[in-house]
Parts: C-alpha cells; structure tokens; sequence
C-alpha cells in the first residue's frame, strides 16, 4: 500500500517546484520560509530592481490556489515583508512584489505577478 505524501512534504516539494520556476526565469532566490512575528513568506526572490515576496499553493486548480490565500493571509505575508525589508535595508529602494505560484500536477506550475500590492493592506 502506498502512502499519500503528507501536506508539509508536498508543500515542501511544490516550494521546490516553484523556486526551480522562478531560477529558470532568472530570479536569484534570497530566502526560502522566511519567518517573522507577523508571518512566513515561502520564497524571496530578486531579479533586477524587483523582489518577490511569493506565496506557494498547491491545489487542483488556479482558482482553488488564488481563493485559499486569503485576506487574513495575504496581511501576514505583508507584514513579514515589511520585516524582511527592515532586516535587509538594501533591498528597500527596490520594487516589491506579491506574486502567487500556483503548483498542480500540470507539468509547470503557473507564477501569478502582482497578486496584490502592499498598499491595499496599509502596510507600506
């Protein structure tokens, strides 16, 4: 009998799959579950003058992977951004971003730029 994976480990794998993504369109990953008092971001990536802040969803379909984050989700993500930043001034003069990488047993997993900004959560 074969057992199903458990959800960390398949979160795990599509964290992989999803910073495998993000390497082969030339992002360079600067941290990966990021953890602050506010919340955890799953990838840092930087790629010119942007850094992703990407939340990673395993689901059966990209509506089911958008829906799950939600708004409650997306403030923790924010702040553990801001966070970020305050740890790494460097990177504060350069574009921030919230993407999502939707991962289903499609062959690629489908990246989502800009899937919501910092000032709709009253952060920045």
């Amino acid at each position: 009998m074969k057992l199903s994976p458990s959800g960390d480990a398949r979160g795990r794998r599509a964290e992989l799959r999803a910073e495998i993504l993000l390497r082969l369109k030339g992002y360079r990953i600067l941290k990966r579950r990021f953890r602050s008092g506010q919340g955890e971001i799953d990838l840092i990536a930087k790629r010119g003058h942007v850094v992703a802040f990407v939340e990673v969803k395993y689901r059966a379909n990209i509506d089911a992977a958008i829906e799950s984050v939600s708004e409650r989700q997306r403030r923790r993500v924010t702040g553990a951004a801001s966070a970020f930043i305050a740890q790494h001034p460097k990177y504060a003069k350069l574009t921030s971003r919230f993407d999502i990488i939707v991962v289903t047993n499609a062959l690629l997993p489908r990246h989502l730029l800009n899937a919501w900004s910092a000032s709709a959560q009253n952060i920045w």
